[in-house]
């Protein structure tokens, strides 16, 4: 039986790797575990989206691996990336394995600690702020509110067999707020399906491009022109498309009174 120690171990004698959420891309919003993580590292597997900001806080002697993925684009397949914190974690301790945002979100950590434990190979996880709190801060408003937005959902747009099919009824209700990860190619698809399924046309929608980073860019716009007015944007970078934030200024539902 595999033991997974607390939040940053340090270094051990043992195969260990460490899971490492780098945040949406601004060094400032790293954890302080996450930092120690880094810079105590020999070795860190990173994403592609992980920014060179926070990669340049690795100490000189750390090994940088690339084994990102990307969208309609090139790849490592998940196998590789399984061999390789494998073969590194047993070569030596100080195995990073750096993913942007959280770990636990799209991040397939699942079939990468299954991996590890089939080998034998003990792991920690160090959280990180995800890209729909990211954005959310970046337009100065809070992901729920009491009489606002009722519910709160994290949907990746993407599956492994394509578009993303999931309960549109459900994210279409007034007060819901739905963050799509990895959504930009598949907007059409999400106004379409949200739509049908009788949401209002006037449902707010932000969409924020690298957010927390100096080129992040931000879409204000409503469900009926999500399609039309974030091809127009041409976004090269991440993205992350919130739909049913409720402007801040708005009135509220209705409020519970304690």
């Amino acid at each position: 039986m595999t033991v997974h120690s607390p939040i940053y171990p340090g270094r051990s004698a043992t195969p260990h790797v460490q899971f490492v959420g780098a945040g949406p891309g601004d060094p400032g919003l790293l954890t302080v575990a996450a930092l120690r993580a880094i810079e105590s590292a020999e070795v860190i597997l990173h994403d592609r989206l992980v920014s060179d900001a926070i990669l340049a806080l690795a100490p000189a002697r750390a090994r940088l691996i690339a084994v990102g993925k990307e969208g309609f684009g090139p790849a490592i397949p998940q196998s590789r990336i399984n061999d390789v914190l494998i073969i590194e974690a047993l070569r030596g301790p100080g195995v990073v394995r750096l993913k942007a945002g959280d770990p636990g979100v799209f991040g397939r950590l699942d079939e990468e600690t299954r991996a590890l434990d089939a080998a034998g190979i003990d792991w920690s996880i160090v959280p990180g702020i995800s890209a729909a709190t990211a954005a959310a801060a970046s337009l100065g408003q809070s992901l729920t509110r009491r009489g606002r937005n009722a519910t709160m959902r994290i949907v990746s747009a993407q599956s492994a067999d394509g578009l993303t099919d999931c309960d549109w009824a459900d994210l279409a209700r007034r007060g819901a707020v739905t963050a799509f990860y990895m959504g930009k190619r598949a907007a059409p698809h999400i106004q379409a399906q949200l739509l049908a399924a009788g949401a209002d046309p006037d449902t707010p929608v932000d969409i924020v491009e690298n957010a927390s980073r100096p080129s992040e860019r931000v879409v204000r716009t409503v469900l009926s022109s999500l399609a039309d007015d974030l091809a127009a944007a041409r976004m090269s970078g991440p993205a992350v498309i919130l739909v049913g934030l409720v402007r801040a200024d708005a009135p509220v539902l209705l409020e519970t009174v304690r």
